[in-house]
This record gives C-alpha cells, sequence and structure tokens, in this order.
C-alpha cells in the first residue's frame, strides 16, 4: 500500500482543522451538533455519488496509492473533501461573527460617592 492519497488528504485536512480550531470560539449554540450532521450527510453523499460515478467507469483509483477500505466503491482517502469543505465552510463562518464579548468583572473597590447614591434611589 502506498498512502499516498492519504498523504494528501492529511496536508489537506490539516489546515481545515486549525482554522476551525482558532473559529471554535466564536460558534453559535449547536454549532457542533450541525458540523456533526453536515459532516455525516456530506460524507454519505459522496460515498453515494462517487460509488455511482466508479461504477459508470467515469474515473477510477490507482489501486498502489490508496489504502483499500472503501465504502462501496469509493476509497476512504476521497472523503476526506467533504469533511473539509465543512470543517473550513463552518470556520469561515464562525470567523464572520463577532467574538464572544467578556463577561464583566465586578469592581474590586466599589466608589463610595455611587454608594450613597445608589442609597438615595
Amino acid at each position: 500500500m502506498n498512502a499516498t492519497y492519504l498523504i494528501v488528504d492529511a496536508l489537506f485536512l490539516a489546515p481545515c482543522v486549525l482554522v476551525q480550531a482558532l473559529t471554535w470560539r466564536r460558534r453559535p449554540r449547536g454549532h457542533g451538533a450541525a458540523l456533526t450532521a453536515a459532516v455525516v450527510v456530506l460524507v454519505l453523499l459522496t460515498a453515494v455519488f462517487d460509488s455511482l460515478m466508479i461504477a459508470a467507469g467515469l474515473f477510477t483509483y490507482a489501486p498502489d496509492r490508496i489504502s483499500g477500505i472503501r465504502i462501496g466503491l469509493a476509497p476512504i482517502e476521497d472523503l476526506a473533501y467533504p469533511v473539509a469543505a465543512a470543517l473550513l465552510g463552518s470556520a469561515l463562518w464562525n470567523a464572520r461573527r463577532a467574538a464572544p464579548a467578556p463577561a464583566p468583572r465586578p469592581a474590586a473597590h466599589p466608589d463610595p460617592s455611587t454608594a450613597s447614591e445608589e442609597r438615595r434611589r
């Protein structure tokens, strides 16, 4: 087994994972579940349509360049691209969101002039 496609996948996925990690704190509520669902759907669709295209003879993969593990007729190496698209797409979406505001800090020493005014109210 020559892992040529696995190496390409790793080089392609690494920056996508890094960008996702850098923008993770800006994610909206429910983002993790939505990202997981998107990855599952994209991988399933890719496996189905790649299998159909391979079965139709539109393209093939050199057996000595893939791991040999397949989902349908699609080699697992081909499934990295929809994962990368989901990671990078959601990371870019998160990056455009405003950073979460820091939690307000309580005053270390209350201002005595404001304390007397608050008592008058």
